[in-house]
């Protein structure tokens, strides 16, 4: 926080310890994050810093964390490398196996939160839709109820979906279907809070003007409403995807055997072998995170200069 060159020694004394707060917590907030990343390069087994890594010497650091992560579950990962090796760690790799089914699982579900999110955000701002309060309201319930009380929910409705209504149908439970449409549920309030957001201070005349140019509903959005608020929407895909790739409870209560994710085979590595190979797993969500909140800020800046709020 800058001062003012005339501003007095209390002004500047606040000021100091305002940026000495931030600092603070800043640290409190990032300070677990971040020393993940040094531990994971750890040459010995375990988790914590040891006198050669303090001492920066470079025999006390390694890659033999993120190589265990690769390798591990493969039939023979000290073959040479080639067509055969590569064909292993693709068909074999745990780790690898669980970043795939994160992947595939993360990307249909935001697909699948970012319509919905949208359609409902569109719908929410619409001055004629009723009980638009009590709606949202709903609609924001996984957000902000716990989600272990999510899962236990959507276990024992996709047990037997149609056994509430009186009559018996297939299982949803362990099954990809089940998992990415469980992962929708829990993503859909984060779309929706962002492109709710993006439409508060959307121009309707814009909307009004294409369609007395003759514009049809559907032209209007694709060629006029859809560009000014896609950098809402891409934010809110993002969040979605976010918390479906880290999200644990869910997959534990309705995910299967096959359907092992990057976040479970952590918490299955914690429980059952402890390994440091933990933290390389950790490192590379971090950069990810950072990844897409690097893409969130610049959606958010070109969206305000879209807006008219900076140049």
């Amino acid at each position: 926080m800058k001062t003012s060159q005339h501003a007095d020694t209390l002004e500047k004394t606040w000021s100091w310890i305002y940026q000495a707060i931030c600092i603070a917590v800043f640290f409190f907030l990032v300070a677990p994050v971040l020393i993940v990343i040094p531990l994971s390069f750890n040459a010995e087994p375990y988790f914590s810093f040891t006198q050669k890594m303090l001492a920066l010497d470079p025999k006390g650091f390694s890659l033999r964390w993120y190589e265990l992560l690769a390798t591990f579950g493969m039939a023979n990962p000290g073959a040479p490398f080639g067509g055969a090796w590569l064909s292993d760690l693709w068909n074999n790799s745990t780790w690898l196996n669980a970043a795939k089914n994160s992947f595939f699982v993360g990307i249909c579900a935001t697909i699948m939160s970012t319509v919905l999110g949208t359609l409902a955000a569109l719908g929410m701002t619409r001055q004629e839709m009723p009980f638009k309060r009590t709606i949202t309201a709903i609609l924001l319930a996984p957000m902000i109820v716990p989600v272990v009380i999510v899962a236990t929910g959507l276990f024992f409705f996709y047990s037997n979906p149609c056994g509430i209504l009186g009559f018996e149908c297939g299982r949803l439970t362990s099954t990809y279907a089940g998992l990415i449409l469980a992962h929708t549920a829990l993503g859909v309030p984060f779309v929706l809070i962002t492109v709710k957001a993006t439409l508060t201070g959307f121009d309707d005349t814009l909307a009004r003007a294409a369609a007395s140019l003759g514009a049809s509903p559907s032209r209007t959005f694709f060629k006029v409403v859809m560009p000014l608020i896609l950098p809402g929407v891409v934010s809110g895909a993002l969040f979605a995807f976010a918390t479906s790739f880290d999200e644990v409870v869910t997959v534990l209560f309705v995910g299967g055997p096959q359907q092992v994710t990057i976040p479970r085979q952590m918490w299955g590595g914690l429980r059952e072998q402890v390994s440091p190979a933990i933290l390389a797993a950790a490192t590379i969500l971090v950069l990810i995170s950072v990844a897409l909140l690097t893409t969130v800020e610049l959606l958010r800046r070109r969206s305000e200069r879209l807006r008219g709020i900076r140049a």
